[in-house]
């Protein structure tokens, strides 16, 4: 039986994968320092290895997943651009990275929450990417 609590979460989890490899993309380019562009390459392929384990779990309930927000992402990218022209840096990618970090683990958190009938898998790939974003934002403290 399909639980709709696990394709809820599914779904938050594919437009949060899919918001932090579009964030990534749109600052890599713009990265001086090879370990900084290194630590976000490294978390993007992460981000994308767990898109295809998510896209494979959704495919499974016949379900297209979710794209990230349009408004969230549209601000997203707004918030870069001016930051980016204001102050082009690798503290000004850090800084926005951080917060991005910071917004996914809150709100998939809070979806990890909201949807406790989700089975097992789906909570441990949540839990998984809130690691990933965990993660990357200690990892790129030294570059605050």
């Amino acid at each position: 039986m399909i639980n709709e609590d696990t394709i809820k979460l599914l779904r938050e989890c594919d437009a949060g994968v899919k918001m932090g490899v579009d964030s990534i993309n749109s600052v890599l380019d713009k990265v001086e320092s090879k370990g900084f562009e290194k630590l976000l390459t490294d978390c993007k392929n992460a981000h994308s290895t767990l898109e295809d384990e998510i896209r494979e779990k959704l495919n499974e309930f016949h379900d297209e997943g979710k794209s990230p927000n349009p408004i969230a992402s549209g601000m997203s990218k707004a918030k870069t651009g001016v930051m980016m022209m204001a102050s082009p840096s690798d503290q000004t990618v850090a800084d926005l990275m951080t917060d991005g970090c910071n917004m996914g683990v809150k709100s998939l958190n809070k979806y990890l929450n909201q949807y406790k009938a989700a089975d097992e898998v789906s909570k441990d790939i949540a839990k998984r990417l809130i690691n990933l974003e965990e993660k990357l934002a200690v990892d790129i403290r030294s570059y605050l």
